[in-house]
């Protein structure tokens, strides 16, 4: 029997991304929606081939067709929605951030542990063939002892000073209770910093985050640079912005021997052209510009997690760090002084 797909909020993520994805997956299917409005859930479902819309949570949880659901509403409401999808018995994708508090994200692994169901967070990049390549090669040492790893996932538009129009639908972004008291950092900074822990294969010690927000006059930031301190002694750099029209969005991991080199990769579709250079490893691979790859495959990783009982690649831990994280950048950059990351053990 195909998966039952269930998507909480029909946002613009999930109507250009997540469910065509799950259309294009195999072992799938979309089977509802679930919005605020009815009216927009019902267009969302026909767009698409949901064959059921709801306008009320619990019916769309109560939908015995569903088998797990992926929530895509806004990041404060993340907690909420996959507490009571794992209440109804119902595995769950979640979108990034996790959660915007360490308290939030405990209680949804904490639920979904309870209820025996999979959790997962969507950290898409992780699909990338060239990065599960690179965290091979670095934990095979064909870079020798890691000292560096860059990640730069940047954009805008020329003149234009800020965040992006709004519409009523994505409001919310420029709402700081809503989306978690960061803005940038929120939209792709989190993914930045989640590729370096797993290309890495390690973790954030201590953050130094300067930024253009954090502060009473300015909430919410639109151009964040990190310096990371890893566990196993490597520095990490991530810049994210949506000031910077013309960025290369490049991806970069030095060691003593080798550089594995992305340009142009940082970015939701699969793309870039990757160089590996070291003294065993010699190649270079282009990906064309595709949007959907990382999704389908993330949809497919999910499914096949949940068939076999095993993880996803990216999981409900591997979300609570990068909240740890992120909340330590917001901290980091409204103290100006660097900060240490104590890890939460759920």
């Amino acid at each position: 029997m195909p998966f039952g797909w269930g998507i909480v909020s029909t946002g613009k993520h999930p109507d250009v991304k997540i469910a065509p994805a799950m259309a294009a997956a195999d072992s799938g299917e979309l089977v509802g929606v679930y919005s605020r409005d009815q009216h927009r859930a019902e267009v969302f479902a026909q767009k698409h081939g949901a064959r059921a819309a709801y306008s009320q949570l619990g019916d769309l949880l109560k939908d015995s067709r569903v088998d797990g659901v992926f929530v895509s509403s806004p990041n404060a409401l993340h907690a909420e929605h996959v507490v009571q999808a794992a209440e109804a018995g119902k595995h769950v994708l979640c979108e990034k951030p996790m959660a915007t508090t360490i308290a939030d994200a405990v209680r949804m692994l904490k639920a979904c542990r309870r209820a025996g169901v999979t959790l997962g967070v969507a950290f898409n990049l992780r699909q990338h063939p060239a990065y599960i390549r690179a965290r091979e090669l670095v934990a095979a040492g064909a870079l020798g002892r890691i000292v560096l790893a860059q990640a730069q996932w940047a954009f805008g538009v020329r003149g234009r000073d800020g965040s992006p129009p709004r519409t009523p639908l994505t409001l919310w972004w420029d709402t700081p209770e809503l989306i978690g008291g960061a803005s940038t950092m929120m939209g792709t900074g989190v993914h930045s910093v989640d590729l370096l822990r797993f290309v890495l294969g390690a973790e954030v010690d201590e953050i130094t985050a300067v930024t253009d927000g954090q502060t009473a006059a300015r909430q919410l930031e639109q151009l964040a640079c990190l310096t990371l301190r890893f566990g196993n002694g490597a520095l990490g750099q991530v810049v994210a912005s949506r000031l910077l029209p013309d960025s290369r969005n490049d991806f970069r991991v030095y060691g003593i021997t080798g550089l594995i080199a992305g340009h142009r990769s940082m970015w939701e579709a699969r793309t870039g052209r990757f160089e590996i250079t070291s003294d065993t490893v010699n190649e270079t691979t282009d990906y064309l510009e595709a949007l959907l790859p990382n999704y389908v495959a993330e949809i497919e990783d999910f499914q096949r997690a949940v068939a076999t009982g095993g993880q996803p690649a990216a999981t409900g831990l591997d979300g609570l760090r990068v909240v740890e994280v992120t909340l330590a950048m917001i901290e980091s950059a409204r103290t100006r002084r660097s900060v240490r990351i104590e890890r939460v053990e759920p």
